[in-house]
């Protein structure tokens, strides 16, 4: 079935809402959804395997600072999805690297990392260069790499699968490196230069490209992911009905 990117968004907003996020981070987990579905990189993919956990994501500790100076920042996210914290965290160190010029993000045990694309699309809209790198799979890893010029509205990516030799200089499991900065173009980070096979690689033409033929066809999603979005998020409709009732005196 298809959807408006309009009907996704509110979908998901309600359904994070339902989960407990608050305003701001449920409007940006539902944003880096739609994001990613709509620029083709399976957004809906990675939310639905996120699905069973996002309850116990609520009652993980909250993420924290590990460390913090002028121009970094580590974050320990406490086994959370990146929905619950990347965007905040990105805000924050591109605040840094304005005034310090180039400014770093770690994040440490964070699932579903994929969604700081919308955050590098951020950065490049607001005049910086940045650049994400992190890895997945424990048998097989793979490594990911999505970088974006100040000024550009899409990043690159690239994904490639490495080879045994690299795998064992593989990074910490989990974690995320993000690199942002006003006076440098890192999109020549972008090549990765492990030995890997590659498995995908996607040009800002081709996101923006993909994100055109979202706007006119609208997004393709399951029909049993659809009804679970609306079923997690039907709480808050009950909630918000129960208290206007109330509110009108009945």
């Amino acid at each position: 079935m298809y959807v408006s990117l309009n009907e996704l968004s509110a979908a998901l907003r309600r359904c994070f809402e339902a989960n407990g996020y608050s305003v701001g981070q449920y409007e940006d987990a539902a944003n880096a959804i739609v994001w990613l579905e709509q620029h083709g990189c399976k957004g809906l993919d990675e939310l639905y395997r996120s699905l069973p956990f996002l309850e116990t994501d609520q009652v993980k500790p909250g993420s924290q600072i590990s460390y913090e100076d002028a121009s970094s920042l580590v974050l320990e996210c406490t086994g959370r999805s990146a929905l619950n914290c990347v965007a905040a965290a990105v805000d924050l160190v591109q605040v840094k690297a304005r005034h310090a010029g180039i400014a770093t993000l770690t994040l440490h045990n964070c699932h579903n990392r994929m969604f700081v694309m919308k955050a590098l699309a951020d950065c490049g809209r607001r005049g910086l260069s940045a650049v994400a790198y992190w890895q997945n799979g424990s048998d097989v890893i793979t490594e990911h790499t999505a970088a974006i010029r100040a000024g550009d509205s899409y990043p690159n990516y690239a994904r490639v699968e490495l080879s045994p030799e690299a795998q064992g200089e593989a990074v910490e499991h989990q974690s995320l490196t993000l690199l942002c900065t006003r006076q440098l173009n890192l999109t020549s980070s972008l090549r990765n230069q492990r030995q890997g096979k590659g498995l995908l690689e996607l040009s800002p033409q081709q996101l923006e490209e993909n994100g055109r033929i979202s706007l006119d066809q609208g997004i393709h999603i399951d029909a049993q992911l659809w009804a679970s979005i609306n079923d997690i998020g039907n709480a808050v409709l009950v909630e918000n009905s129960e208290s206007s009732r109330q509110g009108a005196g009945e």
